[in-house]
């Protein structure tokens, strides 16, 4: 994502609130879930395309709308966009003519969510990078969605493993093209990140007096040497 919708490392917003402890706080935010993944279910789009939707929504109505208005937001677009539902009906909550899509059953269901929707392909290409190579992630800022965070973007790091290729989700999201792109886990040291010492101090998580690092996972397209 990008603009607005990454909001990775801002500071302003306040803790995380921790706190929650029900998966769905509300009624109301089950029901978009739940109608999220039925409607995903139907096949008329993917994964990235259903979160590029969603970062298309108004940049001040995304900081005052909470996650699942989100989802709900997304839903709507693509549904309209995608011609499901007309903007009348959608509106209305009355249908014009009946739908030729046929919605998947409940006794599909759990088999479906089981086999998951794996992302690794094949690809004729050689990875460009090898674990222990220093790179930087390019700093670019593209007004589709990706996946690279803007925290990251321009920072140097070391490639620390290798995933295969993967299906990259910029093109992913705007094409519905599976193009296949190497993936692999970027390790940040927090200085370069964050500026400071990144030294843990008595009473954190790590040891005291060890570095802290971050990991990322980074498609083979955002990084040069």
């Amino acid at each position: 994502m990008n603009s607005t919708h990454d909001l990775g490392g801002m500071h302003g917003f306040g803790p995380i609130d921790r706190g929650q402890e029900a998966h769905f706080p509300t009624q109301w935010e089950q029901k978009v879930f739940g109608l999220t993944l039925a409607c995903g279910m139907l096949g008329q789009w993917n994964l990235d395309e259903s979160r590029f939707a969603r970062e298309q929504m108004d940049p001040g109505d995304y900081l005052n709308s909470s996650y699942y208005e989100h989802w709900l937001h997304g839903l709507e677009k693509l549904l309209v966009d995608k011609g499901v539902v007309t903007a009348t009906e959608l509106e209305s909550g009355q249908a014009e003519e009946t739908s030729a899509l046929n919605a998947v059953t409940a006794d599909r269901v759990p088999d479906i969510l089981g086999r998951g929707a794996p992302t690794r392909m094949d690809c004729d290409s050689a990875p460009g990078f090898a674990v222990g190579d220093e790179v930087r992630v390019k700093n670019f800022n593209p007004q589709s969605h990706t996946r690279a965070p803007r925290y990251i973007r321009g920072r140097k790091g070391i490639i620390a493993a290798y995933y295969g290729a993967h299906i990259f989700p910029d093109q992913h999201s705007v094409s519905g093209r599976k193009i296949p792109a190497h993936l692999y886990s970027m390790r940040f040291e927090f200085d370069e990140l964050w500026g400071g010492s990144g030294v843990c101090e008595q009473g954190s998580d790590a040891g005291e007096g060890d570095k802290l690092a971050v990991y990322v996972d980074v498609f083979e397209p955002y990084i040069e040497q």
